[in-house]
């Protein structure tokens, strides 16, 4: 997995991009009682905002990770958004995207630089 300082993690499986973001994440937002997905099939810039999380503390936007085309979104979170707060690292990934360049990874955190950013 990698990390961005956003609080996101990022998981290649086969030939696409799972993002999410961080139990820390979850932590700090409370519980999440809303989640706005983008839109599969929709081609996104890296710093787009393109989700958007509610929780009963405050309002957040999830930001792309990378360049790419979103090919698929977490319906379940539409239905549950609970499971950020439940299962942020697993069921709660939030969108599946296509790169070109999977080397754009490369500069991000591994886990234990992600903690110690953490603290």
């Amino acid at each position: 997995m990698k990390f961005t300082e956003e609080h996101e993690w990022l998981r290649i499986e086969d030939d696409v991009v799972v993002v999410g973001i961080t139990e820390h994440a979850s932590t700090q937002l409370g519980d999440v009682v809303f989640v706005e997905l983008p839109e599969a099939g929709s081609t996104v810039s890296k710093d787009d905002e393109i989700c958007v999380i509610e929780s009963v503390k405050a309002a957040s936007d999830i930001l792309a990770p990378l360049d790419g085309e979103i090919v698929e979104v977490n319906e379940a979170l539409e239905d549950n958004p609970s499971l950020v707060n439940d299962d942020p690292l697993g069921e709660a990934w939030f969108f599946k995207m296509k790169v070109e360049d999977l080397s754009s990874m490369d500069d991000m955190m591994d886990e234990a630089a992600y903690k110690d950013f953490i603290g």
